[in-house]
């Protein structure tokens, strides 16, 4: 994750050149709260002898620490570009599969916006709103023991099968509104709420053969409070 945050660094401070006066870095709780949506589980359904449509998934909350970094352009216009250690969510089962944990998954959704700045005649008050592109990449996904016994007792899987839940990466808008208030000449608070537009497609593996598909709509919405320092 170090490594992801240096990479982000670097790509906002390729932006900026020598204009480090320009740069704002923000550190603080960031927390996802999926809207979540999804598709059925229609394999899982029929061996279960469930009625169709029945089924679904959801994804739990998370907050991790956020680190946003903002590259001024003009009095108005800026760049930021957003990161944070890496999420994690447990799957859970909906409608038929209610209480059933699916799995787990890590997932990373680096965020570039454009931002524009409202004068509202304030030298310490400055409300914003963005408008970018989020890219959502998924890894170390896990199925729960839970999942594979309910397999296992459904004679889909054998002791020496490998069950395995895969994820798909996302690309997708993302919409922000938020407000930076100066307490010093350098130092000060950041407050923006964003809402995302990730869309995956989770798969059920059985010895790396997908058994079972359902397309999840998560599009969160993105909170984070934190402290602001201008270089």
């Amino acid at each position: 994750m170090k490594k992801s945050l240096l990479v982000s660094s670097l790509v906002v401070l390729g932006f900026a050149g020598p204009a480090a006066a320009d740069i704002s870095v923000n550190v603080g709780a960031i927390g996802v709260m999926p809207n979540d949506d999804s598709a059925s589980l229609p394999v899982i359904e029929s061996v279960a002898g469930m009625t169709s449509g029945s089924t679904g998934v959801s994804v739990d909350n998370n907050t991790q620490l956020g680190i946003t970094l903002d590259y001024q352009l003009d009095k108005n216009w800026s760049l930021e570009l957003i990161a944070a250690t890496p999420f994690k969510h447990e799957i859970h089962g909906t409608g038929s599969l209610a209480g059933l944990k699916i799995g787990e998954t890590k997932h990373l959704p680096p965020t570039l916006l454009a931002q524009y700045h409202f004068d509202i005649g304030s030298e310490r008050v400055a409300p914003f709103v963005g408008l970018g592109v989020n890219y959502t990449t998924f890894f170390e996904e896990k199925v729960s023991p839970e999942l594979a016994s309910v397999l296992t007792d459904l004679a889909v899987v054998n002791a020496n099968d490998s069950v395995d839940l895969a994820l798909s990466n996302s690309w997708g808008y993302a919409l922000q509104a938020g407000v930076n208030v100066e307490m010093t000449e350098r130092w000060g608070l950041h407050l923006m709420v964003s809402r995302m537009a990730i869309d995956t497609v989770a798969d059920v593996r059985i010895n790396g053969a997908t058994i079972d598909s359902a397309a999840v709509d998560i599009d969160p919405t993105v909170a984070m409070l934190g402290i602001r320092y201008r270089f």
